[in-house]
């Protein structure tokens, strides 16, 4: 576990954590958005890699995607958004997520060093099955970045088993089946789950998917280790892509709003 993982796990609160596709609306702006949500304690950011074909993304994400990639954002502009912010937070865990052709196209030796140097914790890869992932898992433990696993409603205790063997830092629950942003979660379902994966592991367990506002935060965290908030954010961006100012500002104000739900 990387240790800035470690740090902000050793407090017993819950984690809220946020999304944002990386370069969206534009490099600048998504650097400040990224600033605003970190000055308002959020624990854990996770940034979005643009790929062409976000499969287990819904239409606000997909949207997003598009945004940033008709705006030429590159994987290195994504790493110089994530290295803006380490230099602004030191402390506050990083996590890129995305679909692995767009590391397996950068290069994976590349990808990974380029993750170390500008320090990030962990990666989230949608696509990226256990039974494929021994070249990245193994550069990524020589570089303490971890590699978050998602873990679904559909997952049986044969699955979790081999998805646990090379889980770390934290293990991502998607709480509908289905893609981002649409039915919301569960939470029966949630707390059944997350009894059975806690009887095979200690990794803390976040959820993610249908997670729209303060109140659904509040209800997850009363469940699992944290909550995972991306859809309502990126809507926010494309319903003010036209104006900067007021995006922020209800960035600002809807992200202080969601870590009351966290606390």
């Amino acid at each position: 576990m990387s240790l800035r993982f470690k740090k902000i796990f050793e407090r017993q609160s819950k984690k809220l954590v946020t999304f944002t596709t990386g370069g969206d609306p534009d490099l600048e702006t998504s650097k400040k958005i990224l600033e605003i949500i970190a000055d308002n304690n959020i624990d854990i950011v996770e940034i979005g890699m643009p790929f062409s074909d976000p499969m287990a993304d819904g239409p606000t994400i997909q949207l997003s995607s598009s945004r940033a990639i008709n705006n030429g954002i590159t994987l290195d502009d994504i790493f110089n958004i994530a290295n803006y912010l380490r230099n602004k937070k030191p402390d506050i865990p990083i996590i890129l997520m995305g679909y692995y052709n767009v590391i397996h196209s950068y290069g994976i030796n590349s990808f990974v060093n380029k993750c170390k140097n500008n320090q990030i914790d962990g990666l989230i890869i949608v696509d990226l099955q256990p039974e494929e992932d021994t070249e990245l898992n193994e550069l990524l433990k020589k570089n303490n970045i971890d590699l978050i696993r998602l873990i679904t409603p559909t997952t049986n205790e044969d699955r979790l088993k081999t998805i646990l063997n090379n889980a770390s830092g934290f293990l991502y629950y998607v709480t509908i089946t289905g893609i981002t942003g649409q039915h919301s979660a569960n939470l029966e379902e949630l707390k059944n789950s997350i009894k059975i994966i806690k009887n095979h592991t200690n990794l803390p367990v976040i959820a993610g998917f249908g997670i729209k506002d303060a109140n659904d935060v509040k209800e997850i965290c009363q469940i699992a280790d944290g909550a995972v908030v991306g859809s309502s954010i990126v809507k926010i961006i494309e319903e003010n892509y036209k104006n900067k100012s007021i995006m922020l500002n209800k960035i600002f104000n809807f992200t202080k709003e969601l870590k009351k739900g966290s606390v």
